[in-house]
């Protein structure tokens, strides 16, 4: 299997991140966002939206989402176990992610790609062409804010996002603050419980990946 990476974007590191944690190491190819490498005929007979990561198993078949790529370690390699052990674990962590999701990145890609200058006519990633809409990355901004309130309240009494223990939804929040620095957003400074819980994430040997 390989996996197709890049090593400036905010998704492919969460797996990169991810597998770090479960001390695996398969084949990487890197691609060349920048000078459009995405959109080449190789590339889109491999993932049609033209994003990155993308993981190529050995019999072809290909998996382009984020969470299907880890999922699909999780259980080949179980521990240390990043996505739940029962069923109330897995939800929990699911519906977390969720949150991220949804007001961390889907906010910080609001905020970045409709203000950066170098993604005029890049506003939303993959194939298509879609203009910048200021009012978009207005709002995105104030989602991001939103989200740093309601991951700092969860960390108050919290050593984790999700409890005691490091899990996907820890990385997929490192990742996604990391990720709104580019949009030049940062958490306020009285979000202490959101830094604290950061500055030790960000610690571990796997955010270096």
């Amino acid at each position: 299997m390989k996996l197709y990476d890049c090593e400036t974007a905010p998704s492919p590191r969460r797996v990169r991140i991810f597998l770090a944690e479960k001390g695996l190491t398969i084949p990487t190819l890197q691609v060349d966002l920048l000078n459009g490498e995405q959109f080449t005929p190789a590339f889109r007979a491999l993932n049609p939206a033209c994003t990155v990561p993308v993981l190529e198993l050995d019999d072809g078949v290909t998996i382009t989402d984020i969470l299907s790529i880890c999922r699909y370690f999780e259980e080949l390699y179980p521990d240390p176990p990043l996505m739940g052990q029962s069923a109330k674990e897995r939800a929990v962590i699911g519906s977390w992610l969720s949150r991220i999701e949804w007001d961390g990145f889907n906010g910080a890609m609001d905020a970045f790609r409709n203000s950066a200058p170098g993604l005029r006519k890049r506003a939303l990633p993959g194939l298509e062409s879609y203009e910048q809409i200021p009012e978009l990355a207005q709002r995105g901004r104030a989602r991001v804010q939103h989200f740093f309130a309601w991951i700092d309240a969860r960390l108050a009494d919290s050593e984790f996002i999700c409890g005691p223990k490091f899990t996907i939804a820890d990385i997929s929040g490192m990742v996604a603050i990391d990720f709104v620095g580019r949009a030049k957003l940062k958490p306020p400074e009285h979000m202490v419980h959101l830094y604290r819980w950061h500055a030790a994430v960000s610690a571990r040997p796997s955010s270096k990946s």
